[in-house]
């Protein structure tokens, strides 16, 4: 993968983040900036996530803690639970906003 493609890929994936938020009649605000992707919630917790180009992941940080996503077989994946990002993005979601998010 080059940077082009790498960039491609997450330009893709936050239009389907922020897509998802908005149609998902969840009250979370969101915001980028640069390469860092805000999620605000009413409980003042945010969820962050940015591209890390030099090492070609994407990092989500959130109340459970950190987690680093590699692109892997057309999926980004987690690279300690094997986890895939959009899943646990939905599941991060849940946690802070304590509603059910599903986009």
């Amino acid at each position: 993968m080059n940077a082009t493609e790498y960039h491609k890929l997450l330009d893709e994936q936050w239009h389907l983040i922020e897509d998802g938020i908005d149609a998902s009649g969840v009250d979370i605000d969101y915001e980028t900036t640069g390469n860092v992707l805000t999620l605000d919630f009413s409980d003042r917790s945010q969820i962050v996530i940015n591209r890390q180009e030099p090492l070609f992941e994407v990092w989500l940080a959130s109340k459970s803690g950190g987690f680093h996503f590699r692109y892997q077989d057309g999926l980004w994946v987690c690279t300690r639970s094997g986890s895939e990002f959009m899943a646990k993005l939905k599941e991060e979601c849940v946690k802070h906003s304590n509603e059910n998010v599903e986009w």
